[in-house]
């Protein structure tokens, strides 16, 4: 792909400009989190620099200006995602608060003893533990669709274990430990036929393609802004309208009220309901500018770019012998877990970083994933938008000398 502007890209991006033990920086550790571009940088620096103060309740300007700028944000949100409504758009810290603000609201108002949840064997601990702890609470009982050797979803399994019990359907739409993107519009549909809702895991595949929830007709998605070049300790929950207003709130305080005597309080409109204390202002306004950065850049080129970009580091990792690629789905995002014959790889991220090359080595948060695979661990290399062939050249050679250095 020759036209998508990397070395404009990755000037954006200062990071990208440190030595690390006086190599080169290769961060390929994006699935944990991105780097930052300087746009969104600027962003944080200028609200705290000339428009920073509290939100909503100040008629004094500094007030006026944040508050515009982070309702701002929540329309660049919205429309990212496609939503139909800002008062679809709640501003939590992350996917994993919004996956446990839906599970102690929607679920404990509409699962009770007997009613299972399905997720998949594939899932973050974030869109796991959240349900065994609404199971423990309510009776209800979570129920796992198995993945093959490949590392996909065995779709019959996942459509035999939907049942007049199920109650919820929680899935990733692509695996942060092995890439994999679910087929999420036919599990949808199938959930669909029975009235069943669906909460998507947007975290991963977020940075990655284009997201419209009207037209996935998902009930709840969440991701989190770190994975997306914003801040960290910013995420967003979509939900239908219909589902936010009939939930209780997640937490008690300002904001989210309307009236408040000792005796009952009166609730606030959505979205601020969900939205207790006084917010992440600044990250939200991080979020938009991030959002205007990709939308810039384009979607469906980095989509485009990132699979090239996977294709080309897929084939050098096959060549290599001794390594073996943890997850090969048919459809898959810009994610490469390995191991390697007789190395750790603890040890494997160690001696990378020796040769300034960021990888991230352990469970990936997915224990039932490594499980499955019979392995303690892998290495994972996770590709951006801002990464490069050459990037993969040095990775490549990098891992070849480990090798050889054990023999």
């Amino acid at each position: 792909m020759t036209t998508f502007p990397i070395e404009k890209i990755r000037a954006d991006f200062p990071i990208l400009q440190e030595k690390i033990r006086n190599k080169p920086l290769v961060y390929l550790d994006n699935a944990a989190s991105c780097q930052k571009p300087q746009q969104v940088i600027d962003s944080i620096v200028h609200c705290y620099t000339h428009e920073y103060a509290n939100i909503h309740r100040g008629v004094h300007t500094l007030s006026v200006k944040a508050t515009d700028r982070y309702e701002g944000a929540r329309e660049k949100v919205k429309d990212f995602i496609n939503a139909q409504s800002t008062k679809e758009i709640i501003f939590v810290r992350g996917a994993t608060e919004a996956i446990n603000l839906v599970a102690q609201t929607y679920g404990k108002a509409n699962i009770k003893a007997g009613d299972e949840i399905l997720i998949t064997a594939m899932e973050h601990h974030s869109n796991i533990v959240p349900w065994q702890m609404l199971c423990e609470e309510t009776g209800a009982v979570l129920k796992v669709a198995p993945i093959n050797l490949q590392g996909e979803l065995i779709f019959a399994e996942f459509e035999a274990l939907i049942s007049d019990k199920t109650k919820l359907i929680a899935v990733v739409q692509m695996s942060n430990a092995l890439g994999t993107v679910n087929p999420v519009d036919k599990m949808i549909a199938c959930a669909k036929a029975k009235n069943i809702p669906v909460l998507l895991d947007g975290a991963q595949a977020i940075p990655h393609m284009s997201v419209d929830v009207q037209a996935l007709d998902c009930d709840f998605y969440v991701f989190s802004g770190h994975k997306l070049y914003a801040p960290a300790g910013i995420g967003v929950l979509y939900g239908k309208q219909a589902l936010l207003e009939a939930m209780p709130p997640y937490q008690g305080g300002g904001d989210m009220i309307r009236k408040v005597t000792f005796e009952e309080t009166e609730y606030n409109t959505l979205p601020y309901k969900f939205e207790a204390g006084t917010p992440s202002i600044a990250d939200v306004i991080g979020l938009g500018a991030a959002i205007d950065y990709l939308n810039e850049i384009g979607m469906d080129n980095v989509a485009a770019y990132e699979a090239e970009l996977l294709d080309y580091a897929t084939e050098k990792a096959r060549k290599i012998k001794g390594l073996r690629i943890i997850g090969e789905a048919a459809e898959k995002g810009a994610i490469l877990s390995f191991v390697l014959d007789n190395i750790h790889p603890h040890d494997i991220g160690t001696m990378l970083d020796s040769l300034g090359i960021a990888v991230r080595a352990g469970h990936h948060c997915a224990m039932p994933v490594m499980d499955f695979f019979e392995v303690p661990a892998t290495a994972r290399a996770s590709f951006a938008m801002y990464n490069t062939k050459e990037e993969v050249d040095v990775l490549m050679q990098g891992i070849k000398s480990l090798i050889e250095m054990f023999g």
